[in-house]
């Protein structure tokens, strides 16, 4: 697919945020596949969209990402 985006979400401590992180990630890029480590607070996207709109969708739902 496209590139591998890493991003460092702080505040996804659970499975609900989990959901919410998906359902997010999927409403910029229904095609995107991602992996989360719930532990470190790491997602890895695989899309083609830019890394700017997963942030900024992220952002609203109140998953602001850090630098990884």
């Amino acid at each position: 697919m496209g590139g591998m985006i890493e991003l460092m979400l702080p505040s996804m401590t659970c499975g609900h945020c989990v959901h919410t992180v998906t359902e997010a990630v999927h409403r910029v890029d229904p095609a995107a596949t991602l992996e989360i480590e719930l532990p470190a607070h790491r997602v890895q996207i695989d899309s083609n969209k830019p890394r700017e709109d997963f942030v900024r969708e992220l952002t609203q739902e109140g998953y602001a990402p850090c630098a990884p």
